[in-house]
């Protein structure tokens, strides 16, 4: 499948997820957010949100404190389509348990900070469309190892409790699992044999893979999870999450966030 193809098809593949999550939505009672709505992000004259600083090459620091990243580049982009100009933001760095907490505690106006779009979160948050489509990949330093099926009834190190288990089950039915608690743990069971190959999400394995170029990512990706700005739910800030859409939109449609996908080492389908 084209690249051009796959981002035309990610409206339509939100759209699914939303309309899973739909009664959820409606039973459930959303927690309060009080974020800038976007004429007052405009009065204030500055777009603040929260990022990763350390998951390149989404959201990262360079060596002298810059923040880098492909994240990063598209708050850059929304502050220039909001604000009028791309260095009207300020970047709030959020571990992954503080991102929801960040938005509903008035810190931080959006987040882009690798958050995936689930049914769950459409109760208490809004989501806009997708700007990546993430996913499960597997790494290897094996040269043996080309293609997927390569893999049959081999062993694939896997985080515990994490949607790649899934996603190797479905596609390598036959491959034995390796349960493994940390990326550091992942890394000791390549090296050491106990492993032929990874599996996680594409996003990180990529900085791993730029980190240490003895690593192959294995295509294609085994699962689609997407990725979107995360915006306070209320219909005070439809506006916001409307110029966001149009924003995304826009650079799908002139192929700018594929470009930066690309740029920034992405796999992209």
């Amino acid at each position: 499948m084209s690249t051009q193809h796959t981002f035309k098809r990610l409206p339509t593949i939100a759209s699914r997820f939303l309309s899973v999550g739909l009664a959820s939505l409606l039973v459930a009672t959303p927690l309060q957010a009080v974020a800038a709505d976007l004429e007052a992000i405009q009065k204030r004259g500055r777009l603040i949100v929260a990022v990763k600083d350390n998951v390149r090459p989404l959201g990262f620091r360079e060596a002298d404190g810059q923040f880098q990243g492909l994240e990063i580049d598209l708050a850059r982009q929304l502050a220039q389509e909001i604000l009028g100009r791309p260095d009207a933001v300020e970047f709030r760095p959020v571990p992954n348990q503080n991102r929801f907490a960040a938005l509903l505690n008035d810190e931080v106006d959006i987040a882009i900070a690798k958050v995936t779009l689930t049914p769950s979160r459409l109760r208490i948050l809004s989501f806009s469309l997708p700007y990546y489509a993430d996913g499960t990949t597997l790494i290897t330093r094996d040269p043996s190892v080309r293609t997927l099926s390569d893999l049959n009834r081999k062993a694939i190190a896997v985080l515990n409790g994490s949607s790649a288990i899934e996603a190797v089950r479905r596609r390598l039915p036959e491959a034995k699992l390796v349960s493994v608690d940390s990326y550091e743990d992942a890394k000791t069971a390549l090296e050491t044999g106990g492993a032929i190959a990874f599996a996680a999400d594409a996003s990180i394995l990529t900085g791993w893979v730029q980190e240490f170029p003895q690593y192959r990512l294995l295509t294609p990706l085994l699962s689609t999870e997407l990725l979107s700005v995360v915006i306070p739910k209320g219909h005070q800030y439809s506006d916001l999450k409307q110029q966001i859409d149009q924003t995304l939109t826009r650079l799908r449609s002139n192929g700018w966030l594929t470009k930066r996908a690309i740029y920034w080492g992405l796999p992209v389908r």
